[in-house]
């Protein structure tokens, strides 16, 4: 990715740069790449000591908390004080000192963070996974589809904003923030300003989500109306980020952040299909404008150099990346239920470890992005992307509610 998308990256950017550029690798040496990946350099320890520092400072501040308050003050947790911290070192002391640190930071919010969500599986099993039921994924394809449709309704028709920019927010809302804003990049054809304007967004309108959800919870928003587990599944299909839902969702309590992130992941699985219908989408509508314009100047003089509608189409597809860690999640989901199907003194420790294990990685990764959220970027968004997103924030909200009652009603 660009140098100047760096505030923004998230847990799926250095993958979707990998995946290009592994195109041309065979399956041992692409496999050997990934894998390579996830062993930190030399240049990465800095770095990684002090996201280390700043995730055990959150933990022990957090436990602190707990004595003080039980835990329940503004949902907070670990993770949403690793966020919050890492956002005011971010825009204040970590500017003057990046330079040697920001390999490992880069590390843990992208290789690190991914990581903490695949051991994430030792905290669910298949019959957790199966208790969310087919609701959870009619749920997840509605509000995706809905929130999908009307970002580029009101950003195209509304707003009068470029298409290209609508819908980059559009998919960084609907599916998985960031990630699904850097998967839609190479199919868009994106200019790398518009790429950063709608990751701004996803940061911020996200890490609001993040926050706010805790409250309404805390504050009887839906009670009555859905219970704990569902406000899981109403979590998990309305946040932005996978990270924003581990936090929202662990912050109400574990059995809601483990509804959360099932169906969370659920929807991040539906990227690829997304992707593939955006890219007949635009194909179509490209190959019907450029025909268009093309008559306009001269029917009997369009230049026959030009791809076909297929050709283009296929261009699309060869691009498309699919989000494997939502796969090896489920694959570790799998693995823990086998696990636990026969437990034994050392399978439970051993799931004891890696759920701490997970514990701490995520803190390290939430610290991390938090230092590289810069509030300056936004200002370059514009008025329109800010006011677009905001819009959609609150549908996600309200019109996500309502889906998650109507269809928790059958």
């Amino acid at each position: 990715m660009r140098a100047h998308h760096a505030p923004f990256e998230t847990h799926s950017t250095q993958c979707s740069r990998d995946n290009r550029a592994s195109n041309r690798l065979t399956t041992p040496a692409l496999l050997n790449k990934m894998l390579g990946s996830y062993l930190p350099k030399r240049d990465h320890l800095l770095g990684l000591l002090i996201v280390l520092m700043g995730s055990l400072a959150s933990i022990w501040l957090n436990d602190r908390i707990q004595d003080w308050t039980d835990g329940k003050l503004l949902g907070l947790s670990s993770l949403t004080l690793a966020i919050l911290i890492g956002m005011v070192l971010g825009n204040t002391l970590y500017p003057k000192i990046a330079q040697p640190l920001a390999a490992g930071v880069t590390f843990s919010k992208a290789q690190i963070l991914r990581l903490a969500i695949v051991l994430y599986g030792f905290k669910i099993t298949i019959s957790q996974v199966a208790s969310v039921g087919l609701s959870a994924v009619a749920i997840d394809a509605l509000v995706l589809s809905s929130t999908f449709v009307i970002t580029y309704l009101l950003g195209t028709k509304w707003l009068k904003m470029d298409r290209t920019t609508t819908l980059l927010i559009g998919s960084g809302a609907s599916i998985c923030g960031a990630a699904a804003v850097i998967a839609t990049e190479p199919v868009v054809k994106a200019e790398s300003h518009k790429v950063t304007i709608a990751v701004a967004t996803v940061v911020v309108f996200g890490t609001l989500s993040m926050l706010l959800y805790p409250m309404l919870y805390q504050m009887g928003w839906l009670a009555g109306i859905i219970d704990a587990q569902h406000y899981g599944v109403y979590i998990g299909s309305t946040i932005h980020e996978v990270a924003q839902v581990v936090v929202a969702g662990n912050a109400i309590n574990p059995e809601v952040g483990n509804t959360a992130v099932v169906t969370k992941m659920i929807r991040v699985m539906m990227l690829a299909p997304f992707l593939l219908l955006l890219s007949i989408f635009i194909t179509t509508t490209d190959a019907q404008d450029t025909k268009s314009t093309q008559n306009r100047l001269n029917a009997t003089a369009r230049d026959q150099s030009q791809p076909s509608k297929l050709q283009l189409l296929v261009q699309r597809l060869k691009q498309i990346h699919v989000p494997w860690f939502a796969f090896v999640f489920i694959a570790m989901v799998a693995v823990n239920s086998l696990l636990l199907a026969s437990p034994t003194p050392t399978i439970q420790s051993f799931t004891e470890r890696m759920i701490e294990l997970d514990n701490l990685l995520l803190t390290m990764a939430m610290f991390a992005l938090g230092l590289t959220t810069h509030f300056s970027a936004v200002k370059q968004a514009g008025i329109k992307p800010l006011i677009l997103a905001a819009v959609m924030f609150v549908w996600l909200i309200l019109g996500g509610a309502l889906i998650n009652v109507l269809i928790g009603l059958f």
